[in-house]
């Protein structure tokens, strides 16, 4: 039996790169070209090197430029959905990316209490109503909501925009799982959301 005191650090430990398979070195190279750091959690997930490459996979289609899905409304509901699950790292490198989208912090800032905010269309509206139904294990996806997400999109956009959702309840959900730490990319909104909090909406 042993011990391992974590402290603020993550709870599993990086690799050197030079332990990874020379195939997925790549991967970190193109991460530092365009991050300026390799992200923490590809080295998590790449010590099991196939997982890493079926999400890496999986979250190059559902990041595409030809996604039915815009941009902005990606990183809308990438950045909900991980301050839900309050992952620091998701947080973090998805608020930077919808403030590069938007040209702005504003939608940023206003995306905890987006019901109040007047800065949100109607149609990200109802997205952002799906992204809470879908993540928050307390509500479900009704019949009412799916007929107005309707008014938006197709069926095959609708799995695609469930299959954003679910993947970054995933994604956000085993960085927090583990720890991982934020790495700078944008200045962090002041989390109001919490849990309990959600449960007196």
């Amino acid at each position: 039996m042993f011990t391992i005191c974590f402290g603020d650090e993550m709870r599993v430990t990086e690799r050197s790169i030079s332990s990874y398979p020379w195939y997925l070195r790549p991967f970190f190279w193109n991460q530092k070209r365009k991050y300026g750091q390799i992200l923490k959690p590809a080295l998590i997930w790449a010590r099991i090197p196939s997982l890493f490459a079926a999400i890496a996979i999986l979250y190059g289609v559902l990041d595409r430029k030809k996604s039915p899905i815009n941009p902005i409304l990606r990183s809308l509901i990438t950045v909900r959905v991980s301050q839900i699950n309050e992952c620091r790292f998701c947080i973090d490198i998805n608020s930077a990316m919808l403030a590069k989208r938007m040209g702005s912090m504003n939608k940023v800032e206003a995306l905890e209490q987006w019901q109040e905010s007047e800065l949100f269309d109607s149609k990200e509206r109802v997205v952002l109503e799906y992204v809470e139904a879908v993540t928050y294990t307390d509500r479900q996806v009704d019949n009412d909501l799916t007929q107005r997400l309707y008014e938006y999109f197709n069926e095959d956009e609708i799995v695609e925009l469930t299959g954003l959702i679910a993947f970054q309840n995933l994604s956000s959900k085993f960085n927090s799982a583990l720890d991982l730490p934020a790495q700078g990319f944008c200045r962090l909104p002041r989390s109001t959301d919490h849990n309990a909090e959600s449960h007196e909406r």
